[in-house]
């Protein structure tokens, strides 16, 4: 099926160049998990279709398959695919993706039993799902969001992933005591740390029986994909590329714009509910925080729970997260020292950092060469404050890009 898939597009694409139609659609499906709910919705990302050669019988097909993984035996239970390769020319599209682009999401209930809430993003030529999880399996890249966040942060630049990478699926997930993860009746088990936070992801991807390409991970995000990778052991069974945004394996030292703890803190001392988004913009500029910080914050607030605050009006708003559980977490990650995984990696991965021109965090000199030496990259982002996914997507997508280009198994 995913041949003649190709074979559709690439004569659509032949069609398009010879002007005989207008360039077809590219669809961007996004999948969402969540226990007790379910709604379906369509609708379609516009996307041109290069003119390309049509590719050999190796360039069709991008997936490989293990059939059953176990991360926490770290045992493969049958065979990968033969080993296949994406051609980044005969598979990627445009890369344009505006605000007005119409996009929606299909939504499905989670009969995985998997410990996190999360979303699948799916490319136009990517045929598999969890549900019938026969036949190859696309490359996946697995999004983790910062602190205080959740998986809608990283949303809208994983669409734009599946618009310019259509053969692979992205993998977003709402970490324990953020997002709707923090609403599950059965919270996932463990301490409230980096650690626990990774061994969730594992443990949803293993329900999944999804073992990814990529991981990627902003901020807090950045430490739990670290932290995923160190957990597995000396050998994973095949390569995985790990990208972690602007955070550091040590120390992390926030010297400009909101710190995350002071945030945190201020946010504990907020009554909840509060009557309204601009309540608490007004408290959190009042304490000195910036505009665009606080404005971002009211992402986090939903309508009142009654059975919780049986007093409260119909209109307050309170926290989707868990912030007694959020400052355990960023405790957590400030203690937290990955430096070991990155001294000791595994044979297989492959680590790059990316460094926002405006981070709020210290990025030190030594540390850099440090993680050079031990085969990082660091990448430098222009034009980017922390939030690198949002002030320069562009910029990001393109320091990302060659690492989607190709995907092989080099067991």
């Amino acid at each position: 099926r995913f041949t003649r898939s190709m074979t559709a597009t690439m004569r659509a694409a032949a069609a398009t160049v010879s002007g005989r139609h207008a360039a077809p659609v590219a669809r961007v499906r996004t999948i969402t998990a969540c226990r007790g709910s379910s709604k379906e919705s369509k609708t379609a990302v516009a996307a041109s279709v290069p003119s390309v050669q049509r590719p050999d019988r190796r360039g069709t097909c991008v997936a490989h398959q293990i059939r059953s993984f176990s991360w926490n035996s770290g045992v493969a239970r049958s065979r990968c695919f033969h080993n296949r390769q994406l051609t980044p020319n005969a598979l990627s599209t445009d890369t344009s993706v505006d605000s007005t682009t119409p996009s929606v999401s299909e939504t499905t209930p989670n009969e995985t039993g998997a410990p996190l809430r999360y979303e699948i993003v799916k490319g136009a030529l990517v045929r598999w799902s969890h549900e019938k999880p026969e036949g190859p399996h696309p490359a996946t890249c697995v999004l983790i969001h910062g602190i205080l966040g959740s998986r809608r942060n990283l949303l809208s630049f994983a669409k734009r992933l599946a618009v310019k990478f259509p053969s692979w699926q992205f993998v977003l997930v709402d970490l324990r005591c953020h997002g709707q993860t923090a609403s599950l009746q059965v919270p996932p088990p463990g301490d409230n740390d980096v650690t626990s936070a990774a061994r969730d992801v594992l443990a949803t991807l293993n329900k999944l029986k999804i073992y990814p390409n990529t991981l990627l991970g902003h901020s807090f995000g950045g430490k739990v994909a670290m932290s995923m990778v160190h957990q597995f052991g000396k050998r994973l069974p095949r390569p995985v590329q790990v990208w972690v945004l602007d955070t550091v394996p040590g120390d992390v030292w926030a010297t400009a714009g909101d710190h995350p703890r002071d945030t945190i803190n201020h946010c504990v001392s907020i009554e909840m509910p509060v009557p309204s988004r601009k309540f608490l913009v007004d408290s959190l500029t009042g304490a000195g925080f910036t505009l665009e910080g606080a404005q971002w914050m009211t992402t986090n607030l939903q309508p009142v729970c009654t059975k919780k605050y049986p007093n409260a009006k119909p209109s307050s708003l309170q926290w989707t997260f868990h912030l007694p559980g959020i400052v355990e977490m960023y405790k957590s990650y400030e203690l937290t020292d990955l430096w070991p995984m990155l001294e000791t990696q595994p044979i297989g991965l492959r680590v790059d950092f990316v460094r926002a021109e405006r981070s709020a965090f210290v990025w030190d000199d030594a540390d850099i060469s440090r993680m050079q030496a031990n085969g990082a990259r660091v990448h430098f982002l222009e034009n980017s404050s922390h939030w690198v996914h949002i002030d320069n997507p562009e910029g990001l997508l393109e320091i990302l890009a060659p690492s989607f280009g190709v995907v092989r198994d080099r067991r």
